[in-house]
């Protein structure tokens, strides 16, 4: 049987890449986002992957969503923890909301939907998971306090949940992106991303079909001795 595997914020970007090969490769993957509805129907008829709509930072549409894909495809054997949003400022101008919005959505949504799918996991000892972080998360970034603050915490989140569940055939692992040709990206002033793409040494920014690939590598069979890492993936902007 083919297996299940939901990418949370995958209608476009760096989700829409990894949904779109995790399918080459056999699996059967489920989509969710959590806005912009002309996006993603435009994403499900291009691709014939099945799209949900909720909201990751809420636990209730969590519980109802994932129990709603399992009944319709059955248990869910991969988990990619791609959904974030960025609002960034200065935290001496952040508002209490732009903080809580982004750790609500990027770290407390990895908590969300790592809880619906880990105690299915565990009875059937299999499971992947792979947390989308970021090299910000690392790196920290002016202005990102909120969001380097929500990456970081899923790295750690990672490592904690890898020990948890490792005895019982599970992997979890994060990667940290670089800056990735992707909408999000796209948002970046043109000065400030010209003089981001001068400080990577290989010289442009990522394809998400490169990170798609690293994520592929990671849910699959030959990368079960692989739990608890990050890796980062970023053009040798920063080597961590």
């Amino acid at each position: 049987m083919p297996r299940i595997a939901i990418v949370t914020g995958g209608t476009e970007g760096i989700g829409a890449a990894t949904a779109e090969r995790l399918k080459q490769a056999g699996y059967v993957p489920v989509v969710t986002y959590g806005h912009n509805d002309h996006v993603a129907e435009a994403f499900a008829s291009r691709t014939g992957i099945a799209v949900r709509k909720w909201d990751v930072a809420n636990y209730p549409a969590c519980e109802a969503g994932v129990s709603e894909i399992e009944l319709a495809f059955g248990p869910v054997d991969v988990l990619v923890n791609n959904a974030g949003i960025t609002t960034d400022c200065m935290l001496h101008k952040m508002a209490p909301e732009q903080w809580h919005r982004v750790i609500e959505t990027n770290l407390t949504g990895c908590f969300n939907m790592c809880r619906m799918v880990i105690a299915g996991m565990r009875e059937r000892r299999f499971g992947r998971i792979v947390n989308v972080s970021s090299i910000n998360g690392q790196a920290g970034q002016l202005g990102q306090v909120n969001y380097a603050a929500a990456k970081a915490g899923m790295i750690g989140l990672t490592k904690s949940l890898a020990l948890e569940s490792a005895g019982r055939g599970i992997t979890v692992n994060a990667i940290a992106p670089g800056y990735t040709d992707t909408p999000m990206v796209a948002h970046v002033p043109p000065d400030i991303l010209k003089a981001i793409i001068a400080r990577i040494p290989v010289g442009r920014l990522a394809q998400a079909s490169e990170i798609a690939h690293a994520i592929a590598f990671l849910v699959s069979d030959e990368a079960a001795y692989i739990t608890g890492s990050t890796l980062t993936i970023n053009g040798g902007q920063y080597l961590a």
